[in-house]
């Protein structure tokens, strides 16, 4: 797979299907990319009611979700940073 097949659908797009998938109210999630300096941030933001889906038990939710960007990451040679706002 080259890099321009991993730009196709972007991964502030892939975190946006998972959590709508997450959650009760799939209309409330939004996902928004903010480039900071050493890494690209993708705030997440879902209904209060579905935090928990999204976060799951002892954050195990969160972090896989952190793992696969970060394993994107690697490949498209960028880090990525998920945070989770309420």
């Amino acid at each position: 797979m080259n890099d321009s097949s991993m730009n196709d659908p972007s991964l502030k797009e892939v975190v946006e299907t998972i959590a709508k998938a997450l959650v009760d109210n799939p209309d409330d999630v939004a996902v928004t990319e903010v480039d900071a300096d050493a890494a690209i941030v993708l705030e997440l933001r879902v209904a209060p009611q579905d935090l928990g889906k999204v976060i799951g038990k002892q954050g195990r939710t969160a972090r896989a979700i952190r793992t696969l960007l970060r394993a994107a990451g690697m490949k498209l040679r960028k880090r990525f940073v998920l945070e989770i706002l309420e």
